[in-house]
């Protein structure tokens, strides 16, 4: 089952994804254009080119699982990235807004106490 904690980190692939790729393909693309291990227990995250469709792979231990969602209107945002990067890391909320349709370049924070290790 799909967990969208901190505990876990968020791979974002940057470029457009064929949703019909299953996930031996997906795992190939994890290896070879992001140069990350699928099995490692992250979430990784598939945008296709009309953002309307998104896949989030997983290592669950014994097995990979895959969630697949098709917006019937409206449209994914992606979070702003570095040119020439295969794959960003994304916060747990700012995956949790995407699936959400919220606007990432509207949401300010506020100041909140962080402890410095």
């Amino acid at each position: 089952m799909l967990h969208i904690g901190s505990s876990c980190q968020y791979f974002l692939y940057t470029g457009d994804t064929d949703m019909r790729k299953g996930f031996d393909s997906l795992c190939g693309i994890i290896s070879s254009l992001m140069e990350l291990n699928a099995l490692n227990g992250a979430v990784y995250i598939f945008i296709n080119k009309k953002r309307t469709q998104v896949k989030l792979l997983l290592w669950e231990g014994d097995g990979l699982s895959l969630y697949h969602k098709r917006l019937e209107s409206g449209t994914y945002e992606r979070p702003l990235i570095k040119e020439n990067e295969a794959a960003c890391m994304i916060a747990p909320r700012q995956l949790h807004f995407i699936l959400q349709g919220i606007a990432l370049q509207k949401i300010q924070y506020r100041k909140r106490y962080k402890k410095i290790a």
